[in-house]
């Protein structure tokens, strides 16, 4: 049986399209059922209606985060979802919402955490080149309380070449990232990942 995926994006989510594309030609036993926006005008919402996956923008206006997870919570139990992928999502989840999908919520972040934790697309780029990094990349995780803090499962590495700026790096690390989004849906789907404590267990 297929995996389920919800995606929730505010952004673009142009690493979902990747995904697809492995799905559409087999390569993963898995289908997106529906996208989840918190932004009316985010292209995530174009980018799923254009591939035919079902996509529902649930306003934020006058709802607690509590309030708010409830109503996404209610339609990913509808559809019946294993696994969530935060793709550009720029909300926290509340506790309820973590606890309900203990190690079933992935979240990608541009960098090598525990490196530049908390920023947000090319302001973490631009942190990498201020700082002179020679190596950069994308952390994908498991999504616990903490801000970009959960159990890593995956990181995919990078050169920082002396001719990179914040969109060449961006480039980069958006192929790692569906790389890496690629390979943890395999590794989940075949129930390979195991958590102990901080540390993510990769079974053969």
């Amino acid at each position: 049986m297929a995996l389920k995926i919800a995606v929730l994006s505010s952004t673009r989510a142009t690493d979902m399209e990747g995904i697809i594309d492995v799905i559409k030609k087999g390569g993963l036993n898995a289908e997106i059922k529906i996208l989840i926006s918190n932004k009316k005008d985010s292209y995530a919402l174009e980018r799923g209606r254009n591939n035919g996956i079902e996509c529902l923008f649930i306003d934020p206006i006058g709802l607690s985060r509590e309030e708010y997870d409830e109503k996404i919570i209610k339609g990913l139990e509808k559809r019946n979802i294993d696994l969530i992928l935060l793709i550009g999502y720029m909300k926290i989840l509340s506790k309820k919402f973590i606890e309900n999908y203990k190690f079933k919520i992935m979240n990608i972040h541009p960098s090598l955490l525990p490196a530049f934790a908390g920023g947000m697309d090319k302001n973490v780029h631009k942190s990498v080149l201020d700082y002179g990094c020679k190596i950069t990349g994308c952390t994908l995780h498991f999504v616990d309380e903490s801000v970009d803090g959960g159990p890593i499962i995956i990181q995919k590495v990078c050169e920082v070449e002396d001719t990179d700026n914040e969109d060449t790096l961006k480039g980069k690390i958006q192929k790692l990232e569906v790389q890496a989004f690629i390979e943890a849906i395999k590794l989940f789907s075949e129930n390979k990942i195991k958590v102990e404590g901080r540390k993510v267990k990769i079974l053969k």
